[in-house]
C-alpha cells in the first residue's frame, strides 16, 4: 500500500469521526431540547437548561407563574436578577429535582438551600418524599450536633447572601448554638483539656487553626473573639445581644467588641468603618457603662469624629463619658476642634461632656468626683486660655459649667483668667467685667490676692472685692475663737485654737495682707482695720493661753485627788 492511500484512509476516519461527534451533538441537542425546555438566567451568572414540569412540580411559585403565562411551551425563557445564592444556589437546588426530591443537606450547603427553597416557595412534596423545606427543617433540629466549625462555616454563609433571602431562621440558630457554647466553656472547668474540641458536649472547632488558638494563645474567657471577629456588624450585635441575655460578663463583652472594632479596621472602607463604629457604640451603651474604661471610650470617640458618625451616635458616646468623667484625664479631653473652627480644642464637646456628668445619674454624682472633675476642668482651662481664637463666652461657660460647690479654692481659676485677659488685650470692658465676675474671691487663697491686687489687668474694684473676701475671713477666724472664750471647750482644743493652729495662721493672714499691699485709699482703711484686728487676734491669742494654762492645772489637780481616793483603805461593811 502506497503512502499515499494510508494518507486518504486517515483522513477517511477522521470525517467518521467528524460525523459520530456531529450525530451525537445533534442527537444530544434534540434530547434537551424535548427534555429540558426552559432556559433560567440566574442573575447574569449562568444560564441553565432545565425541565420546565419537573421544576414546577417542586416550586410553588413557577407553578402560579406558567398556570397563568400564555407564551409557548417551547424557547421559555426565564431570567431571574435576584435569585439568592446565585447560579451555585440555583445548581444546587436542580440537583434537588434530578435526584427525585432528595438531597444530602449539610451545614455546608444549607444555607443556600435554604434561601433558594424560600425563594422558589419549595414547599410542595412530591411521589411520598418531603419537600425542601421541610428537609431543612429536619437537619436544623441537630444543629447541636454540629462543629464549632461548622456552625461558622454556616452563619458566615448566611451573612454573604442578601438581607432579603429569610435566611433569619438560620442564623438564628446558629448563633443560639454558638452562645450557648461560649457560655457553657466559661462555666466549663474542662473546656480546655487536651482532649479532642469536638468530642465533648461541648464542640470548639473541627480545624487546627482554632483548636491550637483555643489552647494556646487565648485565654479561657477570649478563645472565641478570633473566630467571631469574621462577622458582620449586624451578626456581631446578634450575637452581643444574645450574650447579654445569658448574663454573660460585661467586662468579657466590652473587650470583644474593642478587639472586633481593631480586627476588623485594617481591611475596610470607609463606610464599613462606620458601621463598625456605630454597632460597636450601640453594643457598649446597653452594657453596664462601669465595665467600660474611660481611656477606651475617648479612644474610640477620636475614631468616631474622624468618621463623622451620626449625632444619635455620638450622643450615646458622650453619655458614657460624661457618666465617667472624674476618671478622664487633661489629653483625653484636648480633642481638636472640629473642622471649619477657629480655636484649638474642640469646647464644646467638653461641655457636652459635662453636662452629661451632671445630669445622667446625678444621684452618684458625689462631693469627691465632683471635686476630681473640677480639679480637671481647672487644668483644661488653664491650657486652652491662651488659645487667641477662644471666644469669652466660651471661657465663661467653661468656668460657669460646674457649681460653685465644686471647687475649694479658685487660684487655678484666677491664674487662667489671668492669662486669657493677657492674651486677650482687645477685650470691651463690659467683657473684662463678665470675666472678673466668676472669680469668687472668698475661696482665693491669700498669695491670690495679693497678686490681683496688684495686677494691672484687673479693676480696682476687683482688687477691693478681694480684700474684702479676706477681711470676712479673718472676722470669721476671730468669731470662732471668740466662741471658744465664751462656750469653753477642751483643753486640747483649747490649745489648737490658741496656740500655733489657728491664730499663727490668722497672725500671718494679717501680716501679709497689711504688711506688702498699697492701693487706694479705700484699700488703705482697710488696711488699718486689718492692723487693729490683728492686735485683737494677738489678745485673743494671750488669753487662751492662759486658759490652756489654767485647764491644765485644774485637770492635774483632778488627776491627783483621784489617785489619792484610790489609795485610801475600803471602809468595812
Amino acid at each position: 500500500m502506497s503512502s499515499k492511500t494510508k494518507v486518504k484512509k486517515i483522513k477517511g476516519k477522521k470525517k467518521e469521526k467528524n460525523l459520530d461527534l456531529r450525530w451525537v451533538f445533534g442527537l444530544f441537542s434534540w434530547v434537551m431540547a424535548v427534555c429540558c425546555d426552559l432556559e433560567v438566567d440566574v442573575n447574569g451568572e449562568e444560564t441553565f437548561m432545565v425541565d420546565k414540569k419537573l421544576i414546577s412540580s417542586y416550586s410553588r411559585r413557577l407553578s402560579k407563574l406558567f398556570s397563568k403565562s400564555t407564551v409557548s411551551e417551547r424557547n421559555f425563557k426565564l431570567i431571574f436578577n435576584d435569585f439568592p445564592g446565585g447560579a451555585e444556589s440555583f445548581e444546587l437546588m436542580s440537583r434537588f429535582f434530578y435526584n427525585k426530591g432528595k438531597i444530602d443537606i449539610t451545614p455546608y450547603n444549607i444555607s443556600l438551600l435554604h434561601c433558594a427553597s424560600q425563594f422558589m416557595e419549595m414547599n410542595i412534596s412530591v411521589s411520598g418524599t418531603q419537600n425542601m423545606l421541610e428537609q431543612i427543617e429536619k437537619s436544623l433540629q441537630e444543629i447541636n450536633d454540629w462543629t464549632w466549625s461548622e456552625l461558622l462555616i454556616t452563619i458566615k454563609q448566611c451573612q454573604g447572601l442578601s438581607p432579603s433571602t429569610n435566611s433569619l431562621a438560620i442564623v438564628e440558630k446558629c448563633v443560639d448554638s454558638i452562645i450557648g457554647r461560649i457560655a457553657l466553656s466559661s462555666e466549663s472547668s474542662s473546656c480546655l483539656s487536651t482532649s479532642s474540641p469536638d468530642s465533648s458536649s461541648i464542640r470548639f472547632s473541627c480545624d487546627t487553626r482554632s483548636t491550637v488558638s483555643l489552647k494556646s494563645s487565648m485565654s479561657r474567657a477570649t478563645w472565641w473573639f478570633e473566630d467571631l471577629s469574621v462577622l458582620s456588624p449586624d451578626l456581631i450585635e446578634m450575637v452581643v445581644k444574645s450574650l447579654v441575655s445569658q448574663k454573660f460578663d460585661h467586662a468579657i463583652i466590652v473587650r470583644f467588641l474593642f478587639y472586633y472594632q481593631k480586627s476588623k479596621f485594617y481591611t475596610t472602607t470607609s463606610d464599613e468603618k462606620q458601621k463598625i463604629v456605630k454597632t460597636v457604640i450601640d453594643m457598649l451603651y446597653i452594657l453596664d457603662w462601669n465595665s467600660v474604661l474611660c481611656k477606651r471610650l475617648f479612644g474610640i470617640l477620636r475614631v468616631a469624629l474622624s468618621l463623622n458618625i451620626s449625632k444619635y451616635s455620638r450622643n450615646k458616646l458622650e453619655s458614657m463619658i460624661g457618666s465617667q468623667m472624674d476618671q478622664a484625664t487633661l489629653d483625653n479631653l484636648l480633642i481638636p476642634s472640629p473642622h471649619g473652627m477657629a480655636y484649638l480644642y474642640d469646647i464644646n464637646l467638653v461641655l457636652r461632656l459635662l453636662k452629661s456628668f451632671l445630669c445622667d445619674g446625678n444621684s452618684q454624682v458625689t462631693s469627691l468626683r465632683l471635686k476630681k472633675v473640677a480639679m480637671l476642668m481647672d487644668l483644661y482651662i488653664a491650657e486652652v486660655a491662651p488659645d487667641p481664637y477662644l471666644k469669652p463666652s466660651k471661657f465663661l461657660a467653661l468656668v460657669m459649667a460646674l457649681p460653685d460647690c465644686a471647687r475649694d479654692s479658685y487660684d487655678e481659676i484666677y491664674r487662667a483668667t489671668d492669662i486669657y485677659l493677657q492674651v486677650h488685650a482687645g477685650l470691651s470692658e463690659e467683657e473684662k467685667m463678665e470675666i472678673y465676675g466668676v472669680l469668687n474671691c472668698v475661696k482665693l487663697s491669700v498669695e491670690a490676692c495679693m497678686h490681683l491686687s496688684q495686677n494691672k489687668k484687673f479693676s480696682s474694684k476687683s482688687a477691693v472685692q478681694a480684700l474684702k473676701s479676706q477681711q470676712l475671713k479673718l472676722k470669721s477666724l476671730l468669731q470662732g475663737t471668740n466662741n471658744s472664750k465664751c462656750f469653753g471647750g477642751s483643753p486640747s482644743s483649747l490649745g489648737e485654737m490658741g496656740g500655733k493652729g489657728m491664730t499663727n495662721e490668722a497672725s500671718e493672714q494679717i501680716v501679709l495682707c497689711t504688711g506688702k499691699l498699697e492701693l487706694s485709699t479705700e484699700c488703705e482703711k482697710l488696711r488699718a482695720h486689718l492692723q487693729g484686728m490683728q492686735c485683737r487676734v494677738m489678745e485673743l491669742e494671750e488669753i487662751c493661753r492662759k486658759m490652756q494654762t489654767q485647764m491644765t492645772k485644774i485637770m492635774k489637780s483632778r488627776v491627783s485627788s483621784h489617785n489619792n481616793a484610790r489609795s485610801l483603805p475600803k471602809l468595812c461593811s
